[in-house]
């Protein structure tokens, strides 16, 4: 049966007793590569032990979609992304610098010894640190997680637990309860696979902006 847990941000000792146990729970849930819903800035998402492949397999099955929409992976921290790439470019810095945690999904080509399978990535990886206090909390001691939205493939995404949970039901064991995600709109997603930066989905952060940080037309 799945646990919910209220992990609102509201300051009072009884809220952060409940956020702290449901943050362990979820760690503990995916260390035993079971899937947990968790808030972001963008919207909710679903998400599993990156490493673990059996993991990443029953995170497809419930959204019911297959290997040929891989799995972005979300981290905790800046330095995460040094050991889950290929190259850590000056444009993925600037990029990291100047966006995570927040909106900004970066893909680039993984590092080729990495023991994952997110489905038909072609030899790349999506990451993204969100901006999301519960989020961040429950990545850092979880390490990499794949995540996707919570929602059923061709569904409207989920910005409340609620609605994640309407449609995820007992698939998921631990849902965390974040309140409304603060932006309801999907990451910006850019291409830094090749020389030329491309955006491949305008979101939460405007392509002009990019553009003006990394000094390029995209």
């Amino acid at each position: 049966m799945s646990q919910t847990y209220d992990c609102s941000i509201s300051g009072a000792q009884s809220d952060a007793a409940e956020r702290a146990r449901g943050i362990n729970t979820a760690a503990s849930a995916v260390e035993d590569g079971r899937l947990v819903v968790l808030p972001t800035d963008t919207l909710y998402g679903i998400g599993c032990d990156a490493f673990n492949p059996d993991a990443v397999r029953k995170l497809l099955a419930a959204k019911g979609r297959g290997p040929d929409m891989p799995v972005p992976v979300l981290v905790g921290s800046w330095d995460t992304i040094a050991g889950l790439v290929q190259f850590y470019t000056p444009q993925a810095q600037t990029l990291v610098r100047a966006c995570w945690p927040g909106g900004l999904s970066i893909v680039m080509p993984q590092a080729p010894s990495l023991p994952w399978d997110l489905g038909n990535t072609y030899g790349s990886v999506m990451l993204r640190m969100p901006a999301h206090p519960v989020a961040i909390e429950l990545l850092q001691k979880t390490g990499p997680m794949a995540v996707s939205s919570a929602n059923i493939s061709g569904q409207p995404p989920a910005t409340t637990c609620q609605e994640a949970k309407d449609q995820l039901g007992e698939s998921v064991a631990v849902y965390l309860d974040g309140g409304t995600c603060a932006q309801r709109t999907p990451s910006t997603i850019i291409d830094l696979t090749d020389r030329q930066p491309k955006i491949l989905r305008e979101g939460a952060v405007p392509a002009e902006h990019l553009s003006e940080i990394l000094g390029v037309e995209l």
